[in-house]
């Protein structure tokens, strides 16, 4: 039986942060939080890490994410999914989705294939939490970076093969809930317990009042690629981003790299929406933890070239983004540093947060007794130097 102790450690709970305490873990799960020092006869019978008064944190959940560390999860092979999803681990990502672009069923397939072959490996890798489909179901008005050639609308025919060959790993589906035969998937992704996330849509309010009485219940990237307030014969009709604010039960993920959303639209989101109802992602291309220069946004065999500076992919031309390349303690550190969020409420947003949109925050995403023992240590800057998945370190 393994058994350690994290002593000497400010714990990041769900609503505060205890200074000058201690965590067990035994086999990987959490046993106990405790005040001061350990008593000897169990510093005796474990093995002791010292936190040297860092926090100790529940590690983060990326629940948006498309690559890093210079492979993108279409690319085709395990490898690339492990190469991506260790990339992230070492910026404090315990728990992450790989998620799809929109691309043909062939590629898409293949990709299932690869994750299914990636979930066997467990040395030096996150838990693997389930697939995220960003497509093809959305607006062509809203494609932003996914490949137009590749958009249909929802058919019963498609979805069922898609879900057959996804063998039960789907977890989330981003749609345009406006397009013909949406509601009907909704209905479908409830019955088998997959969340349901509006993103690339050009929704009007009607739209999306409809979308919500059939099971959509998040907002994909929140701002970006989605429809917003147009007049029609002078009536003013809310889009997507005005009823992420308005419908207190949609929950919204939100790009926080600072430069998606700046940080007085962070501030304003904070403000007006739920502070459970918001998750922080990454949505980050293969350039993420990668240095600055020429990257491709999507797949080796489709990608598109972009070049990264700046701390974010740009179009050649400069005219416009080409995708993120945040890492999640980018997206804390932002919230904390520039958004004026406490510790701790940055913390549970890209870690408890994320874990309940996906419905499995009752063995992930907070330092509580009986959770998966995921765990990060770092200082006030958000430099992390230990990550612990399942109570071992990485």
């Amino acid at each position: 039986m393994e058994h350690f102790i994290f002593t000497n450690a400010r714990i990041v709970l769900p609503d505060t942060v205890l200074d000058n305490h201690y965590v067990s873990v035994k086999d990987g799960v959490i046993e106990s939080i405790g005040k001061g020092t350990p008593d000897r006869e169990q510093l005796n019978s474990c093995t002791m890490v010292d936190c040297g008064g860092q926090y100790l944190s529940p590690g983060f959940i990326d629940i948006h994410c498309h690559g890093g560390g210079g492979a993108d999860f279409m690319d085709g092979h395990m490898e690339d999914i492990l190469t991506a999803a260790r990339a992230h681990l070492n910026h404090g990502t315990t728990g992450i989705c790989p998620t799809t672009l929109t691309c043909s069923d062939e590629e898409l397939f293949a990709f299932f294939e690869s994750y299914g072959q990636a979930r066997a490996v467990t040395e030096q890798m996150p838990h693997l939490l389930g697939i995220h489909l960003e497509g093809p179901y959305f607006s062509p008005a809203q494609a932003g970076a996914q490949p137009p050639k590749y958009l249909v609308h929802p058919n019963p025919e498609h979805y069922h093969e898609i879900l057959r060959r996804g063998q039960g790993n789907i977890v989330r589906w981003s749609v345009a809930p406006e397009l013909p035969g949406a509601l009907e998937l909704g209905d479908e992704l409830a019955k088998r317990g997959i969340k349901a996330s509006m993103g690339h849509s050009d929704a009007g309010f009607d739209d999306i009042v409809k979308a919500v009485e059939h099971g959509y219940g998040q907002i994909t990237h929140f701002y970006s690629a989605m429809s917003t307030i147009t007049r029609k014969r002078g009536r003013r009709i809310l889009g997507l981003i005005e009823c992420g604010y308005l419908f207190d039960q949609l929950k919204v993920e939100i790009i926080s790299d600072g430069i998606h959303l700046p940080p007085e639209l962070l501030r304003l989101i904070l403000k007006c929406k739920n502070h459970g109802d918001i998750c922080l992602v990454t949505d980050s291309m293969r350039g993420a933890g990668m240095p600055d220069g020429p990257s491709l946004l999507g797949s080796r065999k489709n990608g598109v070239p972009v070049i990264i500076e700046g701390g974010i992919a740009n179009m050649p031309d400069f005219t416009s983004f080409a995708g993120s390349v945040a890492t999640t303690d980018r997206l804390v550190r932002v919230m904390v540093q520039e958004a004026g969020l406490p510790v701790w409420e940055a913390v549970k947003m890209a870690s408890l947060n994320p874990a309940s949109f996906l419905g499995i925050q009752e063995t992930y995403g907070s330092i509580e007794p009986g959770k998966s023992a995921d765990l990060l240590i770092f200082d006030d800057d958000i430099r992390i130097s230990s990550v612990y998945v399942s109570g071992i370190r990485q």
